[in-house]
């Protein structure tokens, strides 16, 4: 009768053990494909980069140090593999991109310009499109953390090498800073 009771013990845990792994398993594959849904819309801000750049090149006195800056940092952001490292690379080129936007403003014809209005156009649609599989995507690092980290969970998460997943924050080309109310 222990003998049975034993056995049955062992059966329920390496059932438990099998129920959890397969678990774990999901949320990892669920935060593989929340991350590639970021990675589209990253290349796509990417593609978009080499025509912005055209596009106010042909305004002599824009400053091409901001140019060169804005190319250098997408082929970096491009070159970047770890999420933490790509989240710092993404942020230097919402910065570059903002800096664009912002000596634009100095130039009426440039913002006037319809291909360049375009090209802003489709960078907010890009940027609406990253901040959902963003949102989405730390969802899933969250199940996944909240898993990974919870007993007894996480017993099976750290005999099975499931690891730490990073969140992912950049901040926003298109974003703009709220305007400060004094009264």
């Amino acid at each position: 009768m222990l003998l049975l009771v034993g056995l049955l013990l062992i059966a329920a845990l390496a059932i438990w053990s099998v129920l959890t792994y397969n678990l774990l398993i999901k949320q990892k594959n669920l935060m593989r494909e929340a991350w590639s849904g970021i990675d589209v819309q990253l290349k796509r801000r990417a593609d978009l980069i080499p025509n912005l750049v055209e596009a106010v090149k042909g305004y002599k006195q824009f400053e091409s140090s901001t140019l060169e800056n804005v190319t250098a940092l997408r082929a970096k952001a491009a070159a970047t593999g770890d999420i933490k490292e790509k989240a710092d690379s993404e942020n230097a080129v919402s910065q570059a991109l903002k800096s664009i936007f912002a000596v634009a403003e100095a130039y009426p014809d440039l913002k006037a310009n319809k291909s360049f209005l375009d090209l802003h156009k489709n960078l907010v649609d890009i940027e609406d499109q990253l901040q959902m599989a963003r949102r989405y995507y730390n969802g899933t690092v969250r199940d996944y953390s909240i898993l990974t980290q919870s007993f007894p969970s996480s017993i099976v998460a750290s005999v099975s090498g499931f690891g730490k997943a990073d969140f992912f924050e950049i901040e926003y080309a298109t974003e703009r800073k709220t305007p400060e109310v004094k009264l």
